[in-house]
């Protein structure tokens, strides 16, 4: 890896982040101003020559839609300064939600991200845990997709719980907690809930059995914390003995931090892809930056990511 062939930027939101992924490849942060006008719009300009050279912009895409359009503008403006190529890192991609007509009349937004990063000029997406795999499909450039299990997995190890049991939340998220109880070697539980609207869950009923169990519940972000705190009492009300959670973005909106505190959680387990300034006891974050700094490092030496990938 050449540290003169490439440069690493952060958008405002994702700094705290892109700084630990540069200590981690022993890089300077490339110095970026952002103006802002009075009436909120704002514009980018980069510090120093790009020219040549091989661009990673770090900026989660997290609301509000301030930071998706802070990457273009950053996209743009590297294009218009002649960089060699431009490699969105994205720990967290938003909209990511929209990823099909579920109903009538409704866009896709993930698609709609997809094709305002490509006209902006991206040449590779580096991201982490998609809401859904298939959104891969929605570029016409390589991705990466990361996953939060190389680090989530290693901190569950090591908590020696014995009794273990995965659990999902929900059917839709069944894939991801079979593949953690399969390579943690303990039994896998479900929840069947049904919604009565986007983010208000109506009834949850536990598939199997958590009588005298440590269950950790496992899910890929956290909005409204309604569903895996509803989760978390039941199975407590059932009998386990102890219930964590753990998921990847820890989008924490609205009453999610009271939620989690006043719930059965002993705590609950999230990456920093998008940052929290909440006050909650039972909230820990673990880094992602080591994880893509190597991936950068990879990319830039042509070696295969794919080794990174406990599960």
């Amino acid at each position: 890896m050449d540290k003169n062939n490439f440069m690493v930027f952060s958008g405002t939101a994702t700094r705290y982040l892109a700084e630990k992924i540069c200590e981690q490849l022993n890089c300077p942060l490339g110095n970026m101003v952002m103006t802002k006008f009075s009436d909120g719009e704002f514009a980018v300009s980069y510090e120093e020559s790009i020219r040549g050279r091989d661009i990673f912009l770090v900026q989660s895409t997290f609301p509000n839609s301030d930071n998706l359009m802070e990457l273009l503008l950053m996209m743009d403006a590297a294009k218009r300064a002649s960089a060699k190529s431009i490699n969105a890192v994205v720990p967290y991609f938003g909209w990511a939600r929209q990823d099909r007509k579920d109903k009538p009349r409704v866009s896709i937004g993930a698609k709609l991200i997809a094709d305002l990063l490509s006209v902006a000029g991206i040449d590779r997406l580096i991201t982490m845990d998609l809401h859904a795999d298939q959104i891969q499909g929605f570029f016409d450039v390589p991705v990466d997709h990361l996953y939060a299990s190389g680090v989530i997995l290693p901190y569950l190890k090591n908590l020696n719980l014995e009794d273990l049991v995965i659990a999902s939340p929900d059917v839709g998220g069944s894939k991801r907690a079979s593949t953690y109880a399969k390579y943690l070697g303990c039994p896998l539980v479900l929840c069947n809930k049904t919604r009565a609207r986007a983010n208000e869950v109506a009834s949850m009923q536990i598939i199997g059995d958590v009588k005298g169990k440590n269950v950790v519940i496992v899910d890929d972000m956290v909005d409204t914390a309604g569903t895996i705190t509803k989760a978390a009492d039941i199975m407590k009300e059932a009998g386990a003995k102890t219930v964590r959670a753990c998921a990847s973005h820890c989008v924490m909106s609205g009453p999610a931090s009271e939620r989690v505190q006043k719930s059965a959680l002993e705590e609950i387990v999230f990456t920093d892809s998008i940052p929290y300034s909440h006050r909650c006891a039972k909230v820990k974050q673990l880094s992602v930056a080591e994880m893509f700094a190597e991936t950068i490092r990879r990319v830039l030496d042509n070696e295969s990511i794919s080794s990174q990938y406990l599960i």
